[in-house]
């Protein structure tokens, strides 16, 4: 894919921390550099597709990168198999990669444009142990009961995903949803679930994280 430069300046490692800061993140020069350049594809790309609504760096510092993030000490997110659900513009996956380098991610998008520019991301950041699947969960190759983490951001819950999450979860494993208040009351009246009090997500009046296992 062809694009142009972005006409934002990249941000600076201080930048980086005064975004992330707010969801429990003190990243790295190197963590700071592997944002910037996933930052800079993204921006590319969205000129050509639609990977996100949110045009301003800094912004989506905060709201993608960031609200991922902040999952790896709030849930904890430490180390295993993640499956990240729908994952679009590779959010929470990719960042929970690169605050958790131990994780093995899967990432399932059945968009065609959106699976390239994932593919993109992975390459210029030559991450290890990290799958990108064309296709929806239903059709994807994770095994039943192989693991630990699965995330979705995007997906509507009431679309099959906590039935597919309950065969395809390790025992002890977790679903982590990234959702509004409203609807997080109506996923936790599922009876085959057993979900924590939902997690507030620092700077949003009304999203959650919520985190459940199944009965």
């Amino acid at each position: 894919m062809i694009v142009s430069k972005s006409k934002h300046n990249p941000p600076s490692d201080d930048a980086i921390r005064t975004a992330l800061a707010p969801f429990g993140v003190t990243p790295s020069p190197a963590l700071c550099k592997q944002v910037r350049v996933y930052l800079r594809i993204l921006m590319q790309w969205t000129e050509k597709i639609s990977l996100t609504s949110i045009r301003e760096p800094l912004e989506i510092l905060a709201r993608h990168f960031g609200e991922s993030m902040f999952a790896a000490s709030a849930v904890p997110i430490e180390r295993g198999r993640l499956a990240d659900v729908g994952s679009g513009a590779g959010f929470p996956g990719l960042p929970l990669k690169l605050i958790r380098p131990e994780l093995d991610v899967t990432l399932i998008e059945p968009n065609l444009k959106k699976s390239a520019f994932l593919f993109e991301v992975v390459r210029a950041l030559e991450l290890a142990d990290v799958t990108v699947l064309r296709n929806s969960f239903g059709d994807s190759r994770i095994k039943p009961a192989s693991q630990a983490f699965i995330t979705s951001r995007a997906l509507d819950p009431s679309e099959g995903l906590l039935p597919w999450a309950n065969r395809s979860l390790a025992p002890g494993g977790r679903v982590v949803l990234w959702t509004a208040k409203d609807t997080a009351q109506e996923i936790c009246s599922d009876v085959h679930w057993n979900w924590l009090e939902p997690i507030p997500i620092p700077q949003s009046k009304q999203r959650v994280l919520l985190v459940g296992q199944p009965l």
